[in-house]
């Protein structure tokens, strides 16, 4: 059919065309979602990483808490620390090499 003496309309070019901007419709509304989605799952594992360095000093404290339960041990830092037994008698020594 010609429609006022001109070209007659291509229906099926006009249908692709449709078709051409539904399909970048549903590809721009996925856009966003999948950015998001990778920068979450790049912060989930920097999270990770973060958990198992905390994970990994909690360990470590909990031994550290487990030997100084230790009177041996609770001994050897407390002299460490420079403290006494009750009637003992401290000496200071001056002038060692290392002493600032």
């Amino acid at each position: 059919m010609v429609v006022g003496g001109g070209r007659a309309i291509r229906w099926d070019r006009v249908g692709r065309v449709a078709l051409l901007v539904v399909l970048l419709g549903v590809v721009a509304l996925y856009v966003g979602p999948s950015i998001s989605f990778f920068h979450t799952y790049r912060e989930a594992k920097a999270r990770r990483g973060e958990v198992s360095t905390l994970q990994a000093e909690n360990k470590r404290l909990r031994a550290r808490r487990t030997a100084l339960k230790s009177p041996v041990t609770l001994e050897r830092e407390s002299r460490r620390l420079g403290l006494v037994k009750p009637g003992e008698l401290p000496f200071i020594v001056k002038g060692l090499p290392g002493d600032k």
